[in-house]
Order: C-alpha cells, then structure tokens, then sequence
C-alpha cells in the first residue's frame, strides 16, 4: 500500500492536501496563494509541509477575505503583521453612536453596533480605536461629578457579550498549548482581558480564559493543569497587581508575562510586561509559535 502523502507524518507538519482540506479551499488555490503571495512554507526535499503557526495564519487570512479585505492585504496582514483593519465609518461617528445607545440604555442597539465594530475591524483595532475611547468618555463623566452608572453598567456588559460572540466563531482548529489569560485575584476591570482573548481566537491562537476575581489558588492551579505555554496576568492598578502570584507561577516552571499599567510600579521584576493590545497579542502568539 502507498504512504498518504496527504497525512502529517508528525504532529505540527501538515501536508497541503489536509490544509486545504481544513481551509475549505482547492490544493490549486492554495498553490496560487503561495506562487502569488509568498506565503506558507518552503519544500523541504519533494514535499511542503505547513507547521501549525502557518496553518493558523491562513485561518486568520480567510477570516480577513470573509471580513471583505482583498487578498493580498489579507496576506500581508496575516503573515507580515501589517494592520488588518479597515476603518470605513469614522472612528469618531462610532464612539458617539455607542455612547448615545448606552445613554438610552438600548441594549439590542448597543448588541448591533458591537458586532458591527467588531466584524468591520477586528477585536484589537475595534478596542483600541473605539471600544477604550468611549469607556475612557464615560469615565470622564464621573470625573466631572456626573454619574452614569447604568450607561456605563449597560456598555461593559453589552461589550463582555460581544466579545464572547465574536471569539465563539473561531473555535481552535489545530490543538496546541495554549495561552492563559487570568486578571489578578482581585482585579475587577476585565475588558482587556477579554478583548485580548477574542484578538488571540481570530489569529488562531489557543487560549484559556480565566476571568476575573479567580482564587491565586486556582490560577495556580490552572497554571500546573492546562499546561500552558504563557500565562498573562493583567492589573489594571497598583492595588491589584499581585507579584507574589507572579512568582508563584514562574516557580511553577509556566512562563509569565505582565500586563496593564498596575504593574509599573513594580520596576522589572523579570516578567515580559506589556501596556497595549497589540504588544500582549505579539508577546502571546510569539510563545504560541514557539
């Protein structure tokens, strides 16, 4: 009987025709976005062989050229690391439609305009350029001695649902170790976290999601089970940033990153520690990539 030249003979070594069987795309296609592209691996004697991490780009790439981007920007995007996003509605006539829709307390408004930001630009950009400004709008608000506790109440849990929607369609094609993601014990600011794992799930990155206010116990406890080949905390504020959990996990043999500005304070305790959306995705997917 003849080998299956269409079987990895290892794990993380995928022969094209299981690619494109996995892509939903023909061997020709796949070929042609290579040729054209410059994308996926080199021959290695007479047979190509995609690892994981390219097989999880492509994922990402179809997901850009669903999402209406053209081909070749959705390559770059995907396998140079170029921004994804195309913005179409200004930034800024988002921003005032969602403050609007949580000030009226319209939830299925809030719901639509969510997954609209969140389908137009992806989670990182969505984030960044929209999501964070009209929180960081709310809370100024409050600054100013005008309280809007439900509009606010009604946006962070309307953006928690939207996230969790949007990371469901990407459910993780190829196993692998994943990356933990946990807010310190008493951290109660979880929307990065969260935006951070739905950025992770479009890239195809595995990921764990622990939540917030979890035990140090039991992210210990997740640290030892899961296996996993980073684990982020994030702290929001000084008063949460938890070290002794930091080291905990690190005597644990897990590498550990820091992130958000609670941890500034704290000087460089050894941990890779990030501030933004777009560092925690690079420093996560780095480690899933080995």
């Amino acid at each position: 009987m003849e080998p299956d030249n269409d079987a990895p003979p290892v794990a993380g070594a995928w022969a094209p025709g299981k690619v494109a069987e996995l892509l939903g795309v023909s061997p020709v296609t796949l070929r042609s976005w290579s040729a054209r592209y410059g994308i996926g691996p080199p021959a290695a004697g007479r047979h190509r062989r995609y690892a994981d991490a390219d097989v999880r780009r492509l994922q990402h790439m179809q997901r850009l050229i669903a999402r209406g981007m053209p081909v070749r920007s959705a390559a770059a995007a995907a396998f140079g690391g170029r921004p994804s996003a195309e913005p179409g509605v200004p930034a800024a006539d988002r921003i005032r439609e969602l403050a609007d829709a949580a000030e009226d307390l319209r939830y299925a408004s809030l719901a639509g305009l969510l997954d609209d930001v969140l389908d137009t630009l992806g989670p990182a950009a969505a984030w960044t350029d929209v999501l964070a400004p009209v929180l960081r709008g709310l809370g100024d608000r409050w600054q100013r001695g005008d309280p809007c506790f439900a509009p606010e109440w009604a946006l962070t849990a309307e953006i928690s649902l939207a996230f969790e929607r949007f990371g469901r369609r990407f459910p993780a094609a190829v196993p692998a170790r994943p990356v933990l993601l946990a807010c310190c014990p008493a951290e109660r600011h979880s929307l990065p976290m969260e935006a951070l794992r739905a950025a992770l799930a479009e890239a195809g990155v595995p990921v764990a999601y622990a939540g917030r206010q979890v035990p140090a116990e039991t992210l210990a406890d997740l640290a030892v089970r899961l296996d996993p080949v980073l684990v982020l905390l994030w702290s929001m504020t000084p008063s949460t940033a938890d070290d002794l959990l930091a080291d905990r996990v690190r005597g644990l043999g897990r590498a550990v990153g820091t992130a958000g500005p609670g941890w500034d304070h704290l000087g460089d305790r050894g941990f890779p520690r990030v501030n933004d959306l777009e560092s925690a995705v690079r420093l996560a997917a780095g480690h899933a990539e080995g």
